[in-house]
């Protein structure tokens, strides 16, 4: 088994050239699709605040999206690995030899556990390195990483159940075994309360859409991935479903660092960005942050009034906005 045999001689740099500007669009589309959302989702925003509520949940929005593709992939490389290496393992059984096949077969019978185990580390350190070295995203925190990396799981999953359903030669059991433990892992721990359960569970289900969407343009690219030639059936369909994430990764990384996005994502006037990460970085609320008598430079600059999502209250006691002029002013 050599390394040729899952690769396309036909998928020349003309093809890969096509298949990645069909790939940048499919991104593309998805991000104005969340921008036209939270666009709309800004619209009930009274007052001077509507800018920049639009403009941070955007880039927040957009970089979530970001980190399904990056988790997504970095689980896909998991897969992929284990599929190809079982596949090798198959061959060998079946009779098949080349250099090192007898000390790879005794390897995988003795420590293939361990060899998943390791497989499963490495691709959380491939996705520690591409949103925070290669692609850094930096306007989502910790939190909001952990629930699409739970998510992404997820998405790997129902990608598996369905190349299952279809008649993959391939044994995706294993794999998904795996995730499911992860999954269930993650939500239910030793020193787990029944709210932190719940809270977990909300977390990611908010992110629903998001999957949906990396759902749509996964599938989208793939099956004109492989109409096309540029991805073979032989090699199985989650080596194809792999080159499409690699695809994708290229594509965000370029709009990510191109900031193409600020064509689209304008930052408000007064929106003093950097004030507000340094006072969160140093422990300090925004609100904590400031100093009495500029309130109004404050709600200027940030105008998020306690993250304004729809569930969270966006009047903060002691404030209301005039329907003249937008202005905020302390009760008396």
């Amino acid at each position: 088994m050599t390394v040729e045999a899952y690769l396309n001689p036909d998928f020349g740099w003309g093809e890969r050239l096509i298949f990645f500007a069909v790939t940048m669009a499919g991104c593309l589309v998805c991000v104005l699709l969340i921008i036209g959302g939270t666009a709309l989702s800004a619209s009930s925003v009274p007052g001077k605040a509507r800018k920049a509520v639009f403009y941070k949940r955007s880039h927040n929005f957009v970089q979530r999206f970001y980190e399904m593709i990056i988790s997504g992939s970095s689980v896909m490389f998991f897969s992929c690995s284990y599929v190809i290496l079982n596949h090798i393992y198959s061959l060998a059984q079946e009779g098949a030899g080349g250099p090192g096949i007898e000390t790879f077969v005794g390897v995988w019978e003795s420590w293939k556990d361990f060899i998943l185990l390791l497989l499963i580390c490495l691709s959380c350190v491939l996705n520690t390195v591409l949103d925070k070295f290669i692609i850094p995203l930096k306007r989502i925190d910790k939190s909001e990483k952990a629930s699409i990396r739970l998510l992404a799981m997820f998405y790997v999953i129902l990608i598996l159940i369905y190349l299952n359903f279809i008649g993959d030669e391939s044994e995706y059991s294993p794999v998904m075994m795996y995730y499911l433990g992860l999954m269930v892992g993650r939500f239910v721990y030793f020193d787990a309360s029944f709210s932190d359960f719940i809270e977990a569970i909300v977390n990611a289900f908010k992110n629903i859409p998001l999957l949906i969407l990396g759902m749509a343009l996964m599938g989208a690219l793939t099956n004109f991935g492989f109409k096309a030639g540029y991805l073979l059936e032989r090699n199985y369909y989650i080596v194809g479903i792999f080159y499409t994430h690699i695809f994708m990764l290229a594509a965000i990384f370029i709009i990510h660092l191109s900031h193409i996005l600020n064509l689209f994502i304008r930052k408000p006037e007064g929106y003093d960005e950097g004030a507000k990460e340094s006072a969160e970085e140093s422990g300090e609320s925004a609100e904590g942050s400031r100093q009495e008598g500029d309130d109004e430079a404050y709600y200027e600059d940030y105008g998020d009034y306690e993250e304004y999502d729809g569930e969270e209250e966006y009047y903060e006691d002691g404030y209301e906005e005039y329907e003249d002029d937008g202005d905020w002013e302390e009760l008396k």
